[in-house]
This record gives structure tokens, sequence and C-alpha cells, in this order.
């Protein structure tokens, strides 16, 4: 039997994250090749954990980090970016002692168990970013959205959308592109557990509320807007609350993979918020959807990363310390339901790549889809301790994936497509890229069709941004 020890090689994607993100103000960006595409006009948007380290002490988990947000601003004149910090209270207060104080998704805070008790599980801020008429949301898992201006990034404070009291808004809104709305949910954890599910109109305001009971604490990342229908995944994920809720544990240390329990399929009907059906399948765990829609047969097709288990927990864990060596990958598959009786009718793995953070172009959320952009690794690369290294689009009506090679030590963030603001069909791909040569970071702008061909443009931008997770674009 051979036995595979962990690297302890340092992998060159971990200068990224070894030193805090540091903030930068409004700067004009050069251009390093190519030129920016005239009708690339608007607003690229991207958040993610920037500071993993205080006073010598690391965070527990990747998800732990400090949120920060890039905003890239095209216009006439050329690009603009600017970086900073989401100033939540636990950002404000911890900045001040110089230390962690509050807990996190995988960190318990300092001190005795008894005193820990008095202090909130930290809103990072650090997961997404959503655009609205007025303002961009920093979005994290189990909170309200904190609010920022478009231009400058400055932090306005929490913001409870006219209704939310409280209650958690997750990363994963889905807009529908012919209505404006906004659709979104959260879990609260009390005496019952909740799946809240919230519908807004275009400028992000709630205008209608919906509850869920669930069984227990449950970890749900995505929801999947289909034509008429919110759909959600649930995995087979046992916490173990009394540890959690006495501050023993982290919720990342608190999960339990039983793949026995399968896999819970909740649908609900958009207009009302109201469960349709509820039923359990085979067992599987995914972070993100691409994309879902209704055939004319009245079933539903839904785009997937699937995992086989859990181990993509412990994986994104050992992101934080600057070296892996779990392996987790995961696949696209295809999932068709029948979303009046939950029942699956088929799933099926559809591309054979090792990837993540699936897109669908945003006029065609919720519709019929051919392509699906997203994060992969590249041919030949070591999973085990690299991550994602390109970006790819696969073609759901060919079967075939066609990759932007980057070059080794290069390390893009999630692809986000972008129509041309003056050419109808024409469309690109925008990705911040690490390059491990130079420890430096880019914008790199592809031809959506082309993603095989060089990029249109490299934009230098002045700081490292430390990897991330997902992001958005808002038009001019």
């Amino acid at each position: 039997m051979t036995i595979i020890l962990p690297s302890t090689q340092t992998r060159a994607w971990s200068k990224a994250i070894s030193q805090p993100g540091k903030e930068f103000d409004p700067t004009p960006l050069s251009i390093l090749s190519g030129s920016i595409p005239t009708g690339l006009r608007g607003s690229l948007y991207r958040n993610g954990p920037a500071r993993l380290e205080r006073n010598g002490r690391s965070v527990g988990h990747w998800f732990d980090g400090d949120g920060a947000v890039l905003g890239v601003h095209f216009t006439n004149s050329g690009a603009t970016g600017v970086y900073r910090y989401v100033q939540t209270v636990g950002w404000q207060q911890e900045s001040q002692a110089g230390r962690y104080i509050q807990a996190g998704y995988g960190m318990v805070s300092p001190g005795s168990w008894w005193t820990r008790l008095t202090k909130p599980v930290k809103n990072a801020a650090n997961t997404s970013v959503l655009a609205l008429p007025d303002k961009l949301l920093a979005l994290w898992e189990g909170g309200e959205p904190y609010a920022l201006t478009s231009d400058t990034l400055e932090t306005l404070g929490l913001d409870d959308l006219g209704g939310l009291a409280g209650k958690p808004y997750s990363a994963h809104p889905k807009r529908d592109p012919s209505t404006g709305e906004i659709f979104n949910f959260g879990v609260s954890v009390g005496a019952k557990t909740t799946l809240n599910l919230y519908r807004s109109d275009a400028s992000g305001t709630l205008r209608q509320q919906g509850k869920v009971p669930l069984k227990g604490l449950k970890l749900i990342h995505d929801c999947v807007l289909a034509g008429p229908y919110l759909i959600f995944c649930i995995p087979p994920i046992q916490f173990d609350l009394l540890p959690i809720l006495a501050r023993l544990k982290s919720f990342s240390d608190g999960m339990m993979w039983q793949p026995e329990k399968g896999t819970e399929i909740v649908v609900c009907d958009r207009a009302t918020l109201e469960v349709i059906s509820r039923s359990h399948t085979d067992p599987w765990f995914q972070w993100h959807f691409g994309n879902g829609y209704e055939l004319p047969d009245g079933s539903v097709v839904i785009h997937l990363v699937r995992y086989s288990d859990f181990q993509t927990n412990q994986r994104l864990k050992e992101v934080a310390s600057g070296q892996t060596h779990t392996i987790a990958a995961g696949m696209l598959w295809e999932l068709r339901l029948n979303p009046r009786s939950g029942q699956v009718l088929e799933m099926q793995q559809v591309c054979d790549r090792s990837g993540e953070f699936p897109i669908t172009p945003p006029d065609e959320v919720g519709q019929p889809s051919r392509y699906t952009y997203m994060s992969v690794h590249r041919q030949g690369t070591d999973i085990r301790t690299e991550i994602y290294d390109a970006i790819a689009r696969f073609d759901h009506q060919t079967g075939t994936l066609t990759e932007a090679d980057l070059g080794s030590h290069r390390y893009p963030t999630e692809p986000i497509y972008v129509p041309d603001a003056g050419q109808p069909g024409q469309s690109w791909i925008l990705t911040v890229v690490y390059n491990g040569h130079t420890n430096t970071s880019e914008v790199w702008i592809f031809d959506a069709d082309g993603l095989d061909r060089e990029p249109v443009c490299r934009l230098a931008l002045p700081q490292v941004i430390p990897p991330g997770f997902h992001g958005t674009w808002k038009a001019a």
C-alpha cells in the first residue's frame, strides 16, 4: 500500500494569503496588454476573506477571514480600482483590540467557555456582493448584509432591507432577469429552525417573506431559481448543536456527515413562497448551483457542482493555512426533477474536470441556458495542493469544455459574465488573477466566446488581492 504524505512545499498561491490584504484608494489602473473593450462600461465587484491572522493567531477556517471588497470601475477614461475592508462591528472591535474577540464559522472566541456565551459569532461580510441601484451589499451566511457606497466602498452599516428584523440574508440571492425581482433566503436558529424566504423588488426592498420549518440546524449555502420555483437541496449534515450553542465547538467542527439520511429536496412556489414538495434522495453535498430551468414537460433541470461527501469543508479549512492536502473534487452534474413530487428523474455527471463557482449569464438565470462558466483545475494539476488555476466554459449542448489556461502559478477568481453595452451578442468574462511568479494581482478580460484565446486586456492592480469567493457586475 502506498501512503501519500501531506506536502510541506510552499505553494505559489499561499503568498496571496500570507499577509492581510492592503486597502487602496481609487487608483487608475494601468494596461499591461491589449485594450479595454469600448462596450465594457460599469463596475466589477468582488468579495472575499482578506485578513486571516491577528496578533499571531490564525483563523480557524478560511470562511472566518474579514471581508474586503474590490471595485473596478470602467468608464470612457479607463479603469479605476478601489479596495476596502468591510468595517463590520467585529472588524472594528478586533482592529482596536489588535486580536480576535468574537467567534466565527471555524473558531470559538478566546477565554473561558462561560465568557464565550456573551460573545456573538462575527458577521464577516466576506462571501458575496449584491449591487443595488443606490448601494452595494456585502453578504455573509448568518446575518444581515452590510451596505457600502458603490463608488468608494465606504461602509454604511447593517441594512435590514426594510424588514429583515435581524434575520440572516444569505450570500446567494437570485435576480430574475425579466422582472428584476431578487429572491433569497436565510436560516434562523432558535426554539425551531426556520428557512426564511425573501422576495425583494429591484431596489432590494423586501416585499414578501415566507417560512419553511426545518428539523434541526441545516447547512444551506445556495438555492436555485428555476422558472416558477425556488429549489433547495439540503445535504445530510448533522450539527452537534449543544456544544456549538455552549461555545465549546465552532460550527465547522460541530458538523458531521451522515449520508444515511440522504439529501432533502425542497421545492417552493416563487409566487407564494410556499412549499410544493419535500423529498429525500441519494446523499451528496454541494456549495453552489449554476442554474435551473423548467422544461416543456414540466420537469426542472438543475446544474450544480456535486461532491460525494463533506471533505470539501476540511479542504477549505486548510486553505487558510496556505497548504492543502485533502482531496475534495467537485464535479459539474445535471439533475432533472419532478417539482410536484420532488422525485429525481435523472442525475448525471456532465464534466470530468474538478471545478467550482459555476455561473450562468445573468440574463438566463432561471431560464434555459446552454453554458456554465466556472473555475477549474488545469489538466495535470495536483488537486491536493493547488487551488483552482484556470477558468472554463462548459457547453451543455455539445458536452465540450473550453478552457482559459493562464499558465503555471496563476490563480483566477470565479469568472464574471458581462454583456457588452453596445454590441448585442458580445460579452466578456472578467476575473481577478493572482500571479504567483511576480506576487501581483491583475484583472483579466476575455471574450466570452474565446476563453481559449489570449485575454483581450490585462490590467495591473496596485496591491495583491487575496483569493476570494464571489463577485458581480453592475452596468453603468
